[in-house]
């Protein structure tokens, strides 16, 4: 079987599609190098970075600068507001979102530790109430004079002399100084 040729305008369109994606990588990797300062040194040498040149170089000196930023440009362009207008508050610089989150967790768990925190007092406020009430009453009973008994290491039950009732009142009034307020 003999093989033909295919028209011209038949044949696949690669390696034109090649060269076109090669060309426009090309000048997107070459954006970047216009962003060039050039400039005049002590000894007349002409430099270019993609960085300021040094402080020491006097403003003449310096041949061209970066183009700006497509951003800013457009931030010079706008037309200023007229004199009349009320100057309003300067517009707060929007944050990242995950900076809002962030301070919402951070809130959130101050809050939690507060609440955490005013419970835990609340119970220490508590147990020092029942404390205190029950060295009044253990006080009152030792004041009144009348036999207490209590029980031993070895579950004999023993009655308080007059030494043992004073060392119990001594500690019932320890705690109602420290409980009580």
């Amino acid at each position: 079987m003999p093989t033909t040729a295919l028209p011209r305008t038949a044949r696949t369109p690669w390696p034109r599609a090649c060269a076109l994606a090669l060309l426009s990588l090309s000048l997107a990797l070459a954006a970047p190098a216009l962003a060039q300062w050039t400039w005049r040194d002590a000894n007349g040498q002409i430099n270019a970075s993609d960085r300021p040149p040094p402080k020491e170089i006097p403003e003449k000196d310096i041949l061209s600068r970066p183009q700006p930023q497509p951003q800013r440009a457009a931030a010079a362009a706008a037309p200023a507001e007229p004199a009349s207008a009320p100057t309003a508050a300067p517009a707060a610089p929007a944050r990242p979102t995950v900076d809002r989150e962030l301070e919402a967790r951070k809130r959130a768990a101050e809050q939690e530790e507060a609440a955490r925190q005013r419970a835990e007092d609340k119970k220490i406020a508590e147990q020092r109430a029942e404390n205190c009430r029950r060295a009044r009453s253990h006080l009152a009973a030792l004041e009144s004079g009348q036999r207490i008994a209590r029980m031993n290491d070895k579950g004999e039950r023993e009655v308080l002399d007059d030494k043992g009732r004073a060392d119990e009142m001594r500690r019932a009034r320890e705690v109602m100084a420290s409980d009580c307020r």
